[in-house]
């Protein structure tokens, strides 16, 4: 036990010391512009989700590998209840509307929704329900087949107020924005 407790610390006291390779860019605050070819080193602790006060309520971490990309949101201090849960198009979170992130990840021009016949956004992830405590966890998975290959970078991740009815464009009627986050994508 010992032994396990020492190997973890040391795991983390390296990570911690690490420098970021000339050609990587530092982590990127949730309020900045990042460029498309901004490009960061995976990140196994994930990167902040911030509500309206800029107060962190959450973690949102990333994997891809041969099924597409999952998306992993850990929640602490969000209301309870039921959230749509969405990738936005503009690498931008600028409270407290977070209206900054633009509409939905939409590469392929379709209607919002897994329900909706004409859709769905490629960001159109599903709900978190998220408990009395205010704790939820969630993965969503993005299928290969809807990751945009041309895409470098981040994107943001909104959680909203209410539920994601799945099938209403251009946002499933799930009302404000109320926590944002970037994200970038860790290879397998």
């Amino acid at each position: 036990m010992t032994r396990a407790f020492i190997l973890l610390a040391a795991t983390f006291m390296i990570a911690a010391c690490r420098q970021p390779a000339s050609d990587q860019q530092p982590r990127v605050a949730a309020n900045e512009t990042v460029k498309s070819s901004a490009v960061l080193p995976p990140d196994p602790f994930g990167w902040p989700i911030l509500d309206r006060s800029n107060r962190q309520v959450g973690i949102v971490t990333t994997r891809h590998d041969a099924r597409g990309v999952a998306v992993t949101v850990d929640t602490a201090g969000l209301p309870p209840g039921v959230h749509g849960v969405h990738i936005h198009e503009v690498t931008k979170c600028v409270a407290p509307s977070f209206a900054s992130a633009g509409p939905h990840w939409n590469w392929m021009h379709k209607q919002h929704g897994h329900k909706n016949p004409a859709g769905y956004h490629a960001g159109d992830l599903g709900n978190l329900t998220v408990a009395a405590d205010g704790k939820g966890r969630a993965t969503f998975i993005v299928a290969q087949k809807d990751w945009d290959p041309a895409l470098k970078g981040g994107l943001p991740i909104v959680i909203h107020a209410a539920a994601d009815d799945d099938q209403t464009d251009p946002s499933g009627n799930s009302g404000d924005r109320i926590a944002c986050g970037i994200f970038f994508v860790r290879g397998d």
